[in-house]
């Protein structure tokens, strides 16, 4: 869907920048709005990532963004009744590449970050929930304010984003029509063939930055 390649940027701008378990005390819409604020911050003063260079953004994905997200949870969703039906060696390769595959988008979509700006709505539930969505809109310099949702779920070692809404449209059912596609043509290994093919190319295609204006 090309909605999602084209708001890949907006989406990197939900993650964290936190150090290990910093954020495990803070309620989540107050963990979102900081890493957030953080993370545009960064991609406006980093020479780095305004240059487009793709070790240095995947090194930042890999060190301070993974570990707030649950790619299990994410994977297992999108594979839908598949999930059950792979071993444990075929749902760790779907995990790894699955995971690659959101490395090389948020990479690409960081070097588009410019003037953007959030606007956070006020979190509805109740203190001893464990599963919440955090509502926020994307004001740019032009065009219409972007929604932008998140799913979080309370663990053990502090809240994880599972899901991301751009638009009406949630991220993890957007892959499961795609990969439920794949494995109708190929199976489970048919997917992460795909997938696996598809990170290979994007790792030969580094971003390119955006245009400042």
């Amino acid at each position: 869907m090309n909605i999602f390649k084209y708001l890949s940027a907006v989406m990197f701008t939900s993650f964290s920048l936190l150090s290990a378990g910093a954020g495990a005390q803070e309620a989540p819409d107050v963990l979102i709005r900081r890493v957030s604020e953080e993370i545009l911050d960064l991609a406006k003063t980093d020479k780095q990532i305004q240059a487009g260079n793709q070790h240095h953004i995947i090194e930042v994905v890999q060190g301070k963004i993974l570990p707030h997200v649950d790619f299990q949870r994410m994977t297992a969703s999108a594979a839908g009744r598949y999930w059950r039906e792979a071993n444990a060696e075929q749902q760790s390769a779907l995990i790894s590449e699955f995971k690659t595959l959101l490395v090389y988008t948020y990479s690409g979509a960081v070097a588009q970050i410019r003037n953007q700006k959030l606007e956070f709505k006020p979190m509805r539930s109740a203190p001893d929930d464990t599963d919440v969505e955090v509502r926020s809109n994307v004001i740019q310099p032009r065009g219409e304010p972007i929604q932008l949702n998140y799913r979080l779920e309370k663990t053990p070692s502090g809240w994880k984003i599972y899901d991301v809404n751009i638009l009406g449209a949630w991220l993890v059912e957007t892959y499961k029509n795609s990969f439920s596609a794949e494995i109708q043509k190929g199976g489970i290994d048919g997917l992460i063939k795909t997938l696996a093919e598809r990170n290979k190319r994007l790792a030969a295609n580094p971003p390119k930055p955006a245009v400042k204006g």
